[in-house]
């Protein structure tokens, strides 16, 4: 299925430390999770082992919230956290 990342989510994105292609793989490979509004949402944790914003993280976790419209996966946003996650 073709994946439409639309502006709003590549910015927020940006803002948040997460990158084109990290969006596009958690959507892939990512693990279900829930959301509302008709919304579907996954989530994955990737390696980090760097500072951001002055603070060292092992990890971060992309969660991205999506639609489907027209057999296309349309973004929404795009959620990062940092930290050190469970397997």
């Amino acid at each position: 299925m073709h994946i439409q990342i639309e502006p709003h989510t590549l910015l927020r994105a940006n803002e948040r430390g997460a990158s084109e292609e990290e969006i596009i793989e958690t959507i892939n490979n990512g693990k279900i999770l829930a959301a509302k509004l008709n919304r579907n949402a996954k989530f994955k944790v990737f390696d980090f082992k760097q500072f951001r914003n002055g603070k060292f993280y092992e990890q971060k976790r992309l969660e991205v919230f999506y639609l489907i419209e027209n057999n296309e996966i349309v973004t929404v946003t795009v959620y990062v956290f940092f930290g050190k996650f469970e397997s």
